[in-house]
């Protein structure tokens, strides 16, 4: 491409439209995460309980995940730069509704449906440009690797900035602050991010395919949350959600065989290594958000934290997040993209075990500390090449598609830790707090386990021009 430059070093314009993008994906993690030091004060607020806050954490979480894909898909129809825009407006909509909900109906409307819906259409345009922008590997990864910390960063420091807002003036305040930093990125976008392929008005889209894929999606994680309250429900809404996603993806392939468009393409699912980089996104995502939540809800409604107190403990996941993060790309030119995130996994696991110890051991806060700390830096080793093995699999007509399952599958995992981890937590929190908080941190670690044994399958081998799909210029 002739804007990039030797050594793998983008050019200016490139450099410059980085910045939108990292801030897009910041805003979004950050609003997955923020809420979680807010659960006192939105449930006083707005009248509601711990469980009503968490239900609207992981609708948000969960319309993202289930409309990721099709967000993907629209990009090829209406064209990147312009779903990216929409995104962003709908988006400040949702933000600014949020800010004055005066219930929680409002609050899941503004927040879990509007700023839902607004990041899976800005999302995908977002890791779709960056690759077809930075078509180079080297510069592809560090690209990924800006997008990805910001993202990180995003969700490990949004307890610490959410925390101080909702002490210095209110929980509504923080989604002010959203609707700023998106009016920024409106601004930044227009000016610096061209999309490089024209969209195609008249390429048909799979509404059908569409639906199911969502409907699936809310299912399964429905039933998870129902999880504490009946056990015949729970068994109910995943066994649907199961039999709706192997209709969906038996549809997928009839479409395909058949030469009618579908939402997906197969070819995604034939590709060993990119379907192993997948889980291991799936489960990063889950245990960052189910630890999130998890000692976000513990610290308040067992230790009495308020929201800066709490928000203050997670600095240690930010600062580990942002040292391994900042360190990525010398991993990358060291160690192969399987050892980096094997050792992620292995470091994330370790810091959970820690926390268990440490925290069972003492009251004190400090004993949060070491096991966030490592937490914060497995994850951030291993987010970037998590991202870069999925995204550079496939060439330039199957960005759509691979941007929209790789972060649906992401948010997914940040849903499910979410809903997984709070509903085992929730269920003894009266009762039996201190079981409920080793119970899910347990169950993150067990997640962990099942991420690490897919690290360990990944190939031993170095991304290749080849593999990343682009022109190696």
């Amino acid at each position: 491409m002739a804007e990039q430059v030797m050594a793998g070093r983008p050019s200016g314009a490139l450099r410059r439209a980085l910045v939108p993008f990292a801030l897009a994906q910041f805003i979004c993690s950050f609003a997955g995460s923020n809420m979680n030091v807010m659960i006192n004060d939105i449930s006083k607020d707005l009248h509601t309980t711990v469980q009503g806050v968490q239900i609207a954490i992981t609708i948000f979480l969960l319309v993202m995940a289930a409309l990721m894909i099709p967000g993907g898909k629209l990009t090829d129809r209406y064209g990147r730069k312009r779903c990216l825009t929409a995104g962003l407006v709908v988006y400040g909509i949702g933000a600014l509704m949020s800010a004055v909900a005066p219930g929680l109906g409002v609050l899941i409307l503004g927040n879990s449906i509007l700023e839902g819906v607004g990041t899976a259409l800005l999302i995908p345009p977002v890791y779709i440009l960056t690759t077809l922008l930075f078509t180079e590997v080297t510069s592809r990864a560090r690209a990924f690797g800006a997008i990805s910390a910001m993202g990180g960063i995003g969700a490990a420091a949004g307890p610490l900035i959410g925390g101080f807002i909702t002490s210095a003036f209110s929980w509504r305040a923080s989604f002010v602050l959203q609707a700023l930093i998106i009016a920024v990125i409106v601004v930044l976008s227009r000016r610096w991010v061209r999309d490089p392929l024209p969209p195609d008005p008249t390429r048909p889209f799979d509404v059908g395919g569409a639906v199911l894929s969502a409907l699936g999606l809310i299912l399964v994680v429905t039933g998870i949350l129902a999880a504490d309250d009946n056990l015949w429900l729970m068994s109910g809404l995943l066994a649907g959600g199961a039999l709706v996603l192997t209709w969906f993806f038996v549809s997928m392939r009839a479409k395909e065989r058949a030469g009618r468009e579908a939402l997906l393409s197969m070819a995604l699912f034939r590709n060993r290594t990119s379907n192993l980089g997948l889980v291991t996104q799936h489960v990063q995502w889950l245990m960052l958000m189910g630890v999130s939540f998890t000692v976000s809800a513990y610290l308040q409604v067992v230790r009495g934290y308020n929201a800066v107190e709490t928000g203050l403990i997670f600095t240690a996941t930010t600062a580990g997040l942002l040292v391994s993060s900042l360190a990525a790309e010398r991993f990358a030119k060291r160690r192969a993209p399987r050892t980096v995130i094997v050792a992620g996994f292995v470091v994330t696991i370790a810091g959970i075990v820690t926390g268990l110890f440490l925290v069972n051991g003492t009251s004190g806060v400090w004993a949060f500390v070491p096991g966030l700390v490592l937490i914060g830096l497995g994850l951030g080793a291993m987010l970037t090449p998590s991202v870069n093995i999925v995204q550079s699999s496939f060439g330039d007509d199957l960005q759509g598609d691979i941007s929209g399952l790789s972060r649906s599958v992401s948010n997914l995992g940040s849903s499910v830790g979410a809903a997984l981890a709070g509903t085992v937590l929730v269920a003894g929190l009266t009762a039996t707090p201190e079981r409920s908080y080793a119970l899910a941190m347990v169950v993150v670690a067990a997640a962990g386990l099942i991420g690490l044994v897919a690290a360990a399958m990944l190939p031993r081998g170095r991304l290749s021009v080849a593999a990343a799909g682009g022109d190696g210029n």
